[in-house]
């Protein structure tokens, strides 16, 4: 059932998304009275699932058709509306115009005034990038009214009885759990997500830190932080901790599953030390990688059913094993609400630090353990919550309209950034680029992008299977 709520979740957001950037498209070449011959949400190699079209004046339906009914060639002006099968993105096709369909019979013949070859430059080059125009401002106007309805989230600091929860790859840094993060680089951190993102992706190392003992210490990480916190997995590296650790999943073929772990245990001692909090587990976790551990259990969580497992850690310090724990100093947790005109700038700025924490993550991708990671659309499914909620819903799909914004723009010869970088050409040496460069440069798209899509969805399915 929580599979069916994601991927419900995951089609919902990609229809609005996918709609809404080709209208990006759509809306500018009519404007420019440009020709458009189809407007599909989804793809639909073979078949559609749903397509309709007015011909002189009367609308056609046509359900699971393979090809179009043949009356409706004769209003060619007309706009045929359809739904396909495949939930990969959508498309517009524009007369006169190479994309992805691929359709070069048409620019045999003379330039028609109608089509988009025939369009002023300035003119095509608003049409390509209306998708992303509009994905972008979806994203900004999203986070808006997500900060004007529910607000935004933030850390009292003051009121952590029990500090935060520290990775213990830090503490070499003289950063251990228990410390509360006062200020970094001389401002007060609003959350959580706020300490973690700015270590990680905005270059943030000078941070103020108070220690258990009222003490505090100014303390200047070094530069490579952020890379060194992705090789070892140390992610998130701050959060609240957790006072009891009670397993809620055992990944497939992990250390914990083959030392016979099963959800509901509760773990109570890790090589004879009593474990209260969670990072107190992680820290003898990681200072035993690659070693053996006895762990104290109680069976189903049950109190006079214990029994003392022997586990080898990973080389990252874990054993396969999620846990269910339950935070303490929640009510350092609060929404804070904003008025409409504040949540502008609020939501605005959200926007922004979306997109540029975004582009700064490409720094971890091209990296051996950033390509690994990599994922198809059960990643992007597995990003919406397992209950269907409205707020991280809306946050969710604001995030991936950002992310469609920036994709789409990239240089890549079959996405709208490919068709800008020949548009922009063309207006720097006032030639054209030829033809069968256009179509060429089409098909090398093509193949990059459908082996990257085939790429991540093999490494979902890796991970599953694993």
């Amino acid at each position: 059932m929580e599979i069916l709520i994601k991927a419900a979740q995951l089609l919902t957001s990609l229809a609005i998304l996918v709609t809404l950037h080709e209208f990006g498209h759509f809306i500018p070449a009519k404007l420019f009275k440009t020709r458009v011959e189809k407007f599909y949400l989804f793809f639909n190699p073979y078949f559609s699932l749903f397509r309709w079209k007015r011909v002189k004046g009367v609308k056609k339906t046509s359900w699971l058709s393979k090809t179009p009914p043949k009356e409706w060639s004769e209003d060619p002006d007309t706009t045929e509306w359809g739904i396909g099968w495949v939930p990969l993105g959508g498309f517009v096709k524009i007369a006169g115009m190479i994309d992805e369909s691929m359709d070069t019979e048409q620019l045999k013949n003379e330039p028609q005034p109608w089509e988009f070859r025939s369009k002023k430059t300035w003119q095509r080059l608003i049409i390509m990038v209306g998708g992303v125009t509009v994905n972008l401002v979806l994203g900004f106007l999203i986070y808006i009214a997500v900060v004007f309805t529910w607000g935004q989230l933030t850390l009292d600091q003051n009121k952590l009885q029990a500090g935060l929860g520290v990775h213990p790859f830090l503490s070499k840094y003289g950063i251990s759990s228990g410390d509360i993060i006062l200020k970094i680089e001389g401002d007060k951190p609003l959350n959580l997500d706020d300490i973690n993102k700015e270590i990680l992706l905005r270059g943030a190392r000078n941070i103020v830190v108070q220690h258990p003992d009222g003490n505090t210490t100014k303390i200047t990480l070094p530069s490579d932080i952020d890379q060194q916190l992705f090789e070892v997995g140390a992610l998130p590296a701050f959060t609240l901790r957790a006072k009891s650790l009670k397993v809620a999943e055992v990944t497939k073929n992990s250390p914990a599953l083959q030392a016979g772990f099963q959800a509901k245990d509760h773990v109570y001692e890790v090589n004879g030390m009593p474990i209260q909090y969670y990072d107190e587990f992680q820290a003898i976790l990681f200072a035993n990688k690659n070693k053996v551990v006895d762990i104290k259990v109680a069976q189903r969580g049950n109190a006079k059913d214990t029994i003392t497992r022997e586990v080898k850690v990973k080389s990252n310090g874990t054993i396969g094993i999620m846990t269910n724990s339950e935070f303490i100093d929640r009510k350092a947790l609060s929404e804070k609400k904003y008025g409409f005109t504040q949540s502008i700038g609020i939501g605005m700025s959200y926007g922004y630090h979306t997109l540029s924490d975004y582009v700064s993550q490409f720094k971890f991708v091209f990296t051996k353990k950033g390509a690994t990671q990599i994922g198809g659309f059960a990643s992007i499914g597995n990003m919406f919550p397992p209950l269907w909620d409205w707020h991280t819903f809306w946050l969710t799909t604001a995030l991936l309209s950002i992310i469609l914004a920036f994709m789409n723009i990239l240089p890549i010869p079959a996405l709208d950034g490919g068709h800008v970088i020949f548009l922009l050409y063309e207006m720097i040496t006032g030639k054209e680029a030829p033809q069968k460069v256009l179509e060429v440069a089409q098909y090398i798209g093509i193949f990059l992008l459908l082996s990257l899509m085939v790429y991540a969805n093999g490494a979902d399915l890796v991970r599953w299977l694993m």
